[in-house]
């Protein structure tokens, strides 16, 4: 429904996006640790089940193929299991849609918040809210406040670091475009170049195979690797925020999306009641304390 104005809103957000496109281009993003709070317009309604959606009546919702545990269950953003699959829900249902008005679509992590007109209503994938990707796309506010955390396997020398100095000399490696990779590259500032992967999948490999002394992805997934993929492995620490503002993951829209607004307001109920936590505590209960490396 409201086709007209977003047909119009798509037209300036289009010849917007192409004046970006040459300084951001489709590199990996920089984090800022921006504040959370929401980007693009609040022009439109937020009538329930009657969004300025991608298609009349229904809620697209996009996310990363594969989805990794313990974000989402089995592979299958469409069940409803892992932390951001139940997100994704409530956020629907709070906008007034049930679990089958529901399509979702796979988009690689990178093209999410890439400069360009989307083809979902949002997209939900540990993407880290900060100033310089608000350039190229709006965001929801946070809906998790992630640290980021620090893989190496049992007995080796990165398994006994205990601050940051400690990492200096290591290898490295994190997924591309992602704020692991900022935290090697701006807060450890290694002697060696980080090893960079497209996947985590690859990373966790690279870690097994002993190319890379260790590997950086948020806490939650530090967990689940060392809990049930990589079980000869521990997580070394993590490490502190930086700045005054916690990093967080945000909902990601299209630029000027009139949507904006209204999933914001969605997340903020969500928190205010406390749906957000209960859900977090279902699916996120094992990511509990780990030593922080100053």
């Amino acid at each position: 429904m409201h086709l007209a104005p977003r047909v119009l809103r798509r037209a300036v957000a289009g010849a917007t996006v192409a004046l970006l496109a040459t300084a951001v281009g489709c590199a990996p993003q920089p984090e800022d640790k921006a504040a959370a709070s929401p980007s693009g317009s609040s022009a439109g309604t937020c009538a329930k089940g009657e969004l300025a959606t991608e298609t009349s009546g229904k809620l697209t919702i996009a996310t990363d193929e594969p989805a990794y545990e313990p974000w989402f269950k089995d592979d299958k953003p469409a069940n409803g299991k892992g932390f951001e699959s139940a997100v994704a829900y409530a956020v629907a249902e709070q906008l007034g849609y049930d679990k089958s008005a529901v399509v979702w679509q796979s988009v690689p992590f990178n093209k999410a918040y890439a400069p360009g007109e989307k083809t979902f209503d949002f997209d939900i994938n540990q993407v880290s809210i900060s100033d310089e990707r608000k350039k190229a796309v709006d965001f929801s506010s946070g809906y998790y406040d992630v640290r980021q955390a620090v893989i190496a396997l049992k007995g080796t020398k990165a398994a006994e670091a205990t601050s940051v100095a400690d990492l200096k000399g290591l290898k490295l490696g994190a997924q591309v475009g992602t704020t692991s990779l900022d935290y090697i590259d701006d807060v450890v500032k290694p002697t060696r170049d980080a090893a960079v992967y497209a996947k985590n999948d690859q990373a966790k490999s690279a870690l097994k195979n002993g190319q890379v002394d260790a590997i950086v992805t948020d806490l939650p997934t530090a967990f689940y690797i060392t809990a049930a993929e990589i079980t000869d492995a521990e997580i070394v620490g993590q490490f502190e925020n930086q700045g005054g503002t916690p990093e967080q993951f945000g909902l990601v829209l299209d630029k000027g999306s009139a949507l904006t607004s209204c999933v914001t307001g969605a997340v903020d109920a969500l928190r205010g009641n406390g749906t957000l936590a209960k859900i977090e505590q279902q699916w996120l209960s094992d990511a509990v304390d780990a030593p922080v490396l100053k």
